[in-house]
């Protein structure tokens, strides 16, 4: 991580759980991600141990939310507008939310697994991602307000804390299901929006979702190796064990098409995804 000249943000957390914790539980979405930002700032700067049994609290068993938006299960959202201002504002929204579920599961799997003996570099590596995810977060509610709207003004679905609940028990399970089903999606999904949006001449949209590709492709990287660390620790297999763990904890298909190229280059091959299209059937 590249650190600034500034002093670190005010915070008050005796570990690095806590202000996972304290991230997870903030129902302002400003304020998560200043919470966010002020725990990685005083984890890699060395102002933080990693927990504190007598004084870190018990994660949450849901992130907290705003008034709005409004959460609906995933069957009764809205149809989303297509084209147009309508449609942009309803893509950009739909984004925000899912970085905002984004930073909550990193942040949850952070405090919530502090205590499995992990290199510290694990611990690194995923609080670099939670700053990332809050800086995506950042970046697209700013672009809403250049449109004079607001993260919150549409409805939202609220299945993506499904993954968080299905594997809080197992460290190897979040790791297959967060990094290397739902975010490396993200890689198959993003290049297309990114060429849809420099078509239109939507450059500002465009530049937000490069720079959310780019990370995202660094996110499943780490995913991968810590996947495959655990499998080695344990002498398990990597794809088998990954089949295993997304056929249990995964509900819905792994549909194709797949940016074959950018998963492989963040170490996810085709040998853990493919044999998974058969969910679709």
């Amino acid at each position: 991580m590249t650190q600034t000249k500034n002093t670190a943000p005010e915070l008050s957390v005796p570990s690095l759980k806590s202000g996972a914790h304290a991230v997870v539980s903030a129902a302002d979405p400003l304020e998560k991600s200043r919470i966010a930002y002020a725990t990685a700032q005083h984890w890699f700067s060395k102002g933080l141990g990693l927990h504190r049994a007598a004084l870190d609290p018990d994660m949450p068993d849901r992130p907290g939310r705003p008034e709005k938006p409004d959460l609906l299960p995933p069957r009764d959202m809205p149809k989303r507008a297509i084209g147009g201002k309508a449609g942009k504002i309803a893509l950009l929204h739909s984004l925000a939310h899912i970085e905002l579920n984004a930073v909550d599961l990193t942040w949850d799997m952070i405090g919530r697994f502090c205590r499995v003996p992990m290199p510290r570099s694990f611990f690194d590596d995923w609080v670099q991602v939670g700053l990332e995810e809050a800086k995506h977060f950042s970046m697209l509610a700013k672009h809403l307000n250049s449109l004079d709207h607001a993260y919150g003004d549409l409805p939202a679905h609220d299945g993506l804390w499904e993954a968080a609940q299905s594997t809080g028990h197992d460290l190897l399970a979040r790791l297959a299901i967060i990094p290397l089903v739902l975010e490396a999606r993200g890689l198959d999904i993003t290049p297309p929006m990114i060429a849809k949006a420099n078509a239109n001449g939507d450059h500002g949209t465009a530049r937000i979702l490069e720079t959310i590709y780019r990370d995202e492709k660094r996110h499943v990287a780490f995913g991968a190796k810590w996947f495959r660390f655990m499998c080695d620790r344990h002498r398990l297999k990597p794809d088998p064990k990954f089949h295993e763990l997304v056929r249990k904890h995964f509900r819905g298909p792994l549909k194709p098409p797949f940016n074959d190229r950018a998963r492989s280059e963040a170490g996810l091959t085709p040998g853990f995804y493919r044999p998974l299209i058969k969910l679709t059937g």
